[in-house]
């Protein structure tokens, strides 16, 4: 058994980090982390951690090449001050759309993130709905990959909408869609879309599956552009769907994501907290979802070598 928990926070997200710590009822430990004029990045670490069992809460926020780097240095300096176990707590991963070679001369940036995290020192990783489930397999250190899905099911059960389905964006993302679907004891529908070029944009191509006077909850793992649920959303509504709401873990919302999200045919577009989402883009159909309570509840299992798996069975 390892000695005290201590969790400590990176600026990518200090309201989960306080949120988290409000749920355990424990101070959220003292670091300063910040970056000189020349853009390096530094850490001290501002109390006791020989021999503690530690948690390091860094999302990878925007910018998220900044807040990897702070990661990597606080995991390296926890490690220098002889902390016994370091989990990086990366609710959101970057990079996890780079899982694979589907293209000649293209790298596998996931796999090189997991790479840095282990060489930092890190001794294990507890993350949110990985964009591929074969990230995990990126790792020579314990991964543990929880799921929103059970906040998503409770949303969606209270809100009684009529005659639902559920909507998956793509062929990929089926297997998360069905797991919801069955939840909710409701039919799937699968998007087959085609993606026209590197620079995000898709094109939805057709509906497999009933969705005509049907409430259509769309499924995603994160919305970046926010095209592949803009093109879905118009999709289904061409199609007579009376409804259309959409449910992903990571709301990202890169470029003008927002606005485009905002004239988009969706009735409410619900996220959770695993990243910040900033004022100017805090609009009226956006819910969030708090991973806080979830996140807490894991931490306290792993410090007290419970099971996680338990949680989700």
């Amino acid at each position: 058994m390892y000695q005290e928990l201590r969790i400590f926070s990176g600026n990518a997200h200090p309201e989960l980090a306080a949120a988290i710590c409000d749920q355990m009822g424990r101070p959220l430990g003292k670091a300063s982390v910040y970056e000189f004029s020349n853009e390096n990045i530094f850490v001290q670490i501002e109390q006791n951690v020989r021999e503690r069992d530690v948690f390091v809460i860094q999302p990878a926020a925007s910018p998220v090449n900044t807040r990897l780097m702070e990661l990597f240095i606080m995991i390296d300096a926890l490690k220098r001050a002889s902390a016994a176990r370091i989990t990086a707590v990366m609710p959101y991963y970057a990079y996890g759309r780079s899982d694979k070679k589907d293209q000649p001369r293209v790298p596998i940036t996931a796999r090189l993130i997991a790479n840095f995290l282990e060489t930092a020192g890190a001794n294990r990783l507890l993350t949110v709905d990985l964009h591929a489930g074969q990230i995990q397999g990126f790792f020579n250190i314990p991964v543990d990959e929880l799921t929103a899905l059970k906040l998503f099911v409770s949303y969606f059960k209270q809100l009684e909408l009529p005659n639902p389905v559920v909507v998956a964006t793509d062929a990929g993302g089926a297997k998360r869609a069905r797991s919801m679907a069955e939840r909710l004891d409701l039919p799937l529908a699968v998007m087959e879309k085609r993606r026209t070029s590197n620079d995000e944009r898709t094109e939805v191509m057709t509906v497999i599956g009933e969705v005509k006077d049907r409430t259509a909850i769309v499924v995603d793992d994160e919305i970046l552009t926010g095209s592949t649920l803009i093109n879905t959303a118009y999709a289904l509504a061409d199609r007579g769907a009376r409804a259309i709401y959409a449910a992903a873990t990571h709301g990202v919302f890169s470029g003008d994501a927002i606005p485009r999200l905002a004239a988009a045919p969706i009735e409410e577009i619900v996220i959770t907290d695993t990243l910040p989402l900033p004022p100017e883009k805090r609009i009226e159909k956006i819910r969030v979802l708090s991973v806080a309570p979830m996140l807490a509840e894991v931490i306290n299992r792993i410090h007290t070598g419970q099971s996680v798996g338990a949680l989700f069975v």
